[in-house]
């Protein structure tokens, strides 16, 4: 069986179950082999019933009492409960829909549960425990389980199955040499596919990780090794030396601009009037003023009488910077224009041919900016917004698009310095390193689940002010042997715990028009309160947001946290982050109190690299929105090194090889 085979190939897996993988972009027998864990599960020793805190992931040893009850709610669902006691105290453990468990409780005489602790009125209970033996659990304390992301239809059994025929009946050729493996201290490429699925324990699995995540680094850097040398052996055909336009937007400013953005802008507009097309990140924080560099930059371009574009990942931001845009450059005679996905054939049309004739000098747009029929004939200056959502490939679609123009990438992900150096081999870096003075401090509190009512108080109190609020979740839905909060029943609870609050829901399972929708509707006061996956991360900016509530938030790395606490605070109204721990681990609650103290992002970043934990490193990342499917940079700062050095060392012989083979769309791994 190879790589590219359909899904279908694999035995068990029939056309309706297929239907449930696509749902994941699970296509072929290698995309299955590469949708990794998103974390390992640990089981750690039971604790006594009376020490176990709401809102935790506990083990209880103990028995059953009395006899289970059994109750069928009007939507024909059932709830079974029952009593379970230790020597220090009894707790109710209850199970949705699994009448089959009654007769197990019955019978069962010694057991251990493992399940999440809410609270049910004034009484703790165990929701959805997993029942073990004693000898079982002593098994399993020395494992890891992988937990993987599912949806409606597949169980983690089916996937675990799958993944099994998957490695029996694949071929996995290793294009890595077994001397160079043995030099760089690596895995071969089968062996670390087995022990991400299947672990033996923390080591191994660390091993196999550190495989594969170099195989990711490898591709990426050599990719960006090419885009480096192609761009320097290409002269400035847009030079620009003029900047009439960048003054008259700074004078047009109600405050002077920091320190870093006058040194930020000085070296963009070195490049613009240098020997070579600019390829520069502007790296910055949140809040710290990117925005108005970039119009400065475009507005410079534009008056040396050539075309610029904006683009940013989600269309409800394409429409905040179009907006803004018209309002600074109509008062140069700088004409902008908008396309996004949801506007109709007929608007692309019209935009499209506006751009071609040269009528239109900005435009701002999404991944609808790389369809082969938008042409900027004088294009010389790409700006991309949050470049980590856009790889390698996708920037230079969008280059392509001109003689090769001057590229801005601009980031708010706050990534240590020396990490950036490697990620981004291929750009000069601008660092806004100053905020602006007048910007308030989020207030930021890190607590556990029994802070949680109070916590709903004060989002209502906040409503009824005029204000908005977020509430961020790890899950989208209820998952299969994973213990988090989702979107799903959070938003139908809180809008039932809080009545007359207007509830939205928001998670990246929605199709793009609905989530613009959402979005926009938010924008809008439409909602009170948005429950959401961090889809919103860089997607929408609502001055009015005061708020944000962050669940299970040590499942969270501490760049994420910050950046999702960037998105309140953007007015001058005093704004909450509030965080709520849903593990009982001091190692975590350590990470998230770094949150309370720490405002700059850069510096938040340098902390999470030197407080990675186990727990910490097999919470692998996995999201369509990261340019890598399980290397974390952050995490993986030694294995980037260490591929940044292969790459470097390569002969042109070798890496010419390399180029051809890692870059080539028919590439099944990468081969060295």
């Amino acid at each position: 069986m190879r790589w590219s085979d359909p899904i279908t190939k694999l035995k068990g897996i029939g056309p309706k179950s297929a239907e449930a993988y696509h749902r994941l972009r699970i296509e072929t027998v290698g995309d299955l082999l590469s949708w990794f864990p998103k974390k390992y599960d640990t089981f750690e020793a039971d604790r006594p019933i009376d020490s176990v805190r709401e809102g935790r992931l506990v083990t209880v040893m103990g028995s059953f009492t009395g006899v289970p009850r059994m109750i069928t709610t009007g939507k024909g669902k059932t709830i079974l409960t029952c009593g379970f006691r230790d020597a220090t105290g009894t707790i109710v453990a209850k199970w949705f829909n699994a009448p089959f468990l009654r007769k197990q409780l019955t019978q069962a005489k010694y057991v251990l549960l493992r399940g999440k602790v809410t609270r049910d009125r004034s009484s703790l209970c165990l929701v959805q425990p997993e029942i073990y033996s004693p000898e079982r659990y002593r098994e399993l304390m020395k494992t890891l389980r992988p937990v993987y992301g599912l949806t409606a239809g597949l169980s983690k059994t089916a996937v675990a199955k799958a993944v099994r025929e998957a490695l029996l009946q694949c071929e996995i050729a290793d294009p890595m040499p077994a001397g160079m493996r043995r030099e760089l201290g690596l895995w071969s490429l089968r062996d670390a596919y087995e022990e991400v699925h299947f672990p033996k324990c923390e080591e191994t699995t660390k091993e196999a990780i550190k495989r594969l995540a170099f195989d990711e680094f490898f591709r990426f850097l050599v990719g960006i090794r090419s885009v480096k040398e192609q761009t320097e052996a290409i002269p400035n055909r847009y030079p620009a030396d003029s900047l009439t336009y960048a003054e008259k937007i700074r004078e047009s400013l109600p405050y002077p601009l920091t320190g870093a953005q006058e040194r930020c802008f000085r070296e963009i507009a070195e490049d613009l009037r240098g020997a070579s097309p600019m390829q520069r990140l502007l790296q910055g924080d949140v809040g710290s003023g990117k925005t108005v560099i970039a119009e400065m930059a475009l507005a410079t371009i534009v008056e040396a009488g050539y075309q610029g574009c904006l683009m940013v990942p989600t269309e409800v931001l394409a429409k905040q910077h179009f907006a803004e845009l018209m309002r600074r450059f109509e008062p140069l005679g700088i004409t902008v224009g908008l396309l996004t996905g949801s506007m109709s054939a007929p608007e692309k049309r019209i935009v499209r041919e506006a751009v071609a004739l040269g009528k239109i000098n900005v435009l701002v747009g999404t991944h609808a900016l790389f369809q082969q029929s938008v042409e900027i004939p004088e294009l010389g200056l790409v700006v991309v917004d949050e470049q980590h959502r856009f790889g390698v490939e996708q920037r230079g679609r969008l280059t392509d698009k001109g003689v090769m123009p001057h590229v801005l990438l601009m980031s708010a992900t706050p990534i240590p310095r020396t990490l950036a150096m490697m990620l981004y081999a291929d750009l000069d870096i601008s660092l806004l390193d100053e905020m602006p003075g007048d910007r308030l401090r989020i207030r930021t509190a890190v607590v556990d689940g029994s802070y949680r009512p109070k916590a709903w108080k004060f989002i209502s109190d906040h409503v009824k002010a005029g204000e908005q609020c977020y509430v961020i979740c790890p899950l989208i839905e209820e998952s299969d042997g994973l213990e988090a909060a989702n979107v799903t029943d959070y938003a139908a609870t809180l809008a039932e715990e809080l009545p007359g609050v207007r509830v939205g829901l928001l998670h990246g399972r929605m199709s793009a028009s609905a989530k613009n929708e959402t979005m926009e509707a938010f924008a809008a006061h439409e909602y009170d309160v948005l429950v959401s996956t961090t889809v919103i991360e860089v997607g929408i900016d609502v001055a009015n947001a005061t708020v944000i509530l962050i669940e299970d938030a040590e499942r969270f790395g501490l760049a994420t946290l910050h950046q999702l606490r960037g998105r309140v605070g953007r007015g001058s109204l005093q704004s909450y982050c509030i965080l709520v721990q849903g593990s009982d681990s001091d190692e975590a609650r350590e990470r998230l109190e770094v949150m309370q103290t720490a405002t700059d992002g850069f510096a938040i970043a340098e902390k999470d690299l030197t407080m990675r934990g186990p727990g910490d490193f097999f919470g692998i990342r996995q999201s369509g929105d990261n340019v890598f499917r399980l290397a974390d940079p952050i995490r993986d700062a030694e294995v980037l090194a260490l591929a940044k050095r292969t790459v470097d060392g390569l002969t042109r012989e070798q890496y010419r090889k390399a180029v051809k083979l890692c870059l080539a769309d028919s590439a099944e791994n990468v081969v060295y």
